[in-house]
């Protein structure tokens, strides 16, 4: 496989506060890579690199052997709050307002694939938070990204919704052949849906943990998972 991202001995301060120190990872076409650790270990600062919204402060990020210097815009990021814009439809937060029928065509086949077809022409407000998450990741494959970016999106979520909507993206993850990087706190979480797992401690990649055992449920794979969250949470705990 050919790596997509690499991220090569990548640094990050903030004045005198590293955020992130000697991040190295390489991420292939097609991975779902988990960022998981502790509040401020350095998992959103290295996603908000790689989408360009952050430069390091040493080292490079490349996409494609091309270093991400800008605003990437062959990513797109999905945030825990769903960012929707409240004065546009449903349809409309997705084609930012472009009625033309293209962008009409593409914003309600997105819509039918995360189950809203019927909420096209609902406003935000009408939504429930579960509902507002599903536009936003829809909103997220608008323009057909190379990379999808998950910031925490299912935090807020009931364990019932957030259930489903890691069903839900992973299927179209899958189906759709996206390279994704999600950072979560849930370690659960992250080895039910992470073919790769990155363990972020006091600014730093201290473990890559490879998880064949996503969306497994047998007994065995159950069995596999939570031997892997086990490992993981002594590495963040140790001392």
């Amino acid at each position: 496989m050919t790596d997509l991202i690499t991220i090569d001995n990548v640094t990050k301060k903030y004045g005198d506060k590293t955020a992130l120190a000697n991040a190295n990872l390489a991420i292939e076409k097609g991975d779902f890579v988990a960022l998981v650790g502790m509040s401020g270990s350095g998992k959103t600062t290295l996603l908000r690199m790689v989408a360009g919204l952050e430069q390091p402060s040493q080292g490079t990020i490349s996409q494609n052997g091309v270093p991400i210097r800008s605003l990437n815009e062959k990513a797109r990021v999905m945030f825990q709050d769903d960012r929707l814009l409240p004065w546009m439809t449903v349809r409309e937060n997705l084609s930012f307002g472009n009625k033309s029928d293209k962008m009409t065509k593409e914003a309600d086949e997105l819509l039918s694939l995360v189950g809203l077809s019927d909420f096209a022409d609902y406003y935000p407000a009408h939504l429930s938070g579960g509902q507002k998450q599903r536009v936003a990741l829809a909103r997220a494959l608008m323009y057909h990204p190379e990379l999808l970016l998950l910031d925490e999106p299912l935090g807020a979520l009931d364990a019932l919704t957030r259930r489903k909507m890691q069903d839900l993206i992973l299927d179209i993850c899958q189906s759709r052949d996206f390279t994704t990087m999600l950072v979560t706190h849930d370690i659960d979480e992250a080895a039910r849906m992470a073919n790769k797992i990155v363990v972020v401690k006091h600014s730093t990649i201290v473990d890559i943990v490879d998880n064949p055992y996503r969306k497994d449920d047998s007994y065995e794979g159950k069995a596999k998972r939570a031997e892997i969250v086990d490992n993981i949470l002594a590495t963040i705990y140790a001392e």
